[in-house]
């Protein structure tokens, strides 16, 4: 569908617009929101939280950015306000490698699969499944706006300009933080890689 035209269906309340776009957004966000809190439960109340926002704040909505991008920046801020609130109540955001939804590795990255190559090995998969989920406690442990750039660029795959977009930073900022935030998970990584 086209943007312009959801949008003005969106402004108008159409429900089966809405739907649309939670359908095709919500697996993105949920994965934002998990990335950024580390617990599932915790991800999928917030998510749900962005698209009801969202709802509400429709009618203010100017089109300066992409609705993708103007979903994103509801979720980001919404986690960040989470993350104080958790941090007062001093909650701890450490996951536990089991506690990586299917849903978050699955929608995190492509299979890595071509056509015509096989599927593969279960210890592969299995592999691959504690590598991520290793990430997911180490991009718990590192500051929050280094977690934030990472899973904005690398896991999202936002462009830089998406992520200057949401974020409000320059461009130069969020290179420069980028890449020591990708420096700290690298340290983290290894440290849990250590304790295994």
């Amino acid at each position: 569908m086209d943007e312009k035209r959801l949008i003005g269906r969106l402004k108008r309340r159409d429900e089966a617009a809405f739907s649309y776009l939670v359908t095709t957004n919500q697996g993105r966000i949920f994965n934002v929101c998990f990335r950024m809190l580390g617990n599932s439960a915790e991800a999928e109340d917030l998510a749900q939280e962005v698209f009801v926002k969202a709802f509400g704040a429709l009618a203010s909505f100017r089109g300066d950015s992409a609705l993708g991008t103007w979903l994103y920046r509801i979720a980001v801020n919404l986690c960040k306000n989470r993350l104080k609130y958790l941090g007062r109540r001093a909650h701890g955001r450490r996951a536990v490698l089991e506690d990586v939804p299917e849903r978050a590795l699955s929608d995190s990255a492509a299979s890595g699969t071509t056509m015509g190559e096989g599927v593969p090995r279960p210890d592969q998969v299995l592999a691959g499944a504690q590598a991520e989920a290793r990430i997911q406690v180490a991009l718990g442990v590192i500051e929050d706006d280094h977690r934030l750039l990472l899973v904005l660029r690398d896991i999202q795959g936002l462009s830089y300009a998406e992520v200057v977009d949401i974020t409000g930073l320059p461009e130069g900022t969020v290179k420069s933080r980028l890449h020591r935030a990708r420096a700290a998970l690298r340290r983290a990584y290894d440290e849990l890689e250590g304790e295994a």
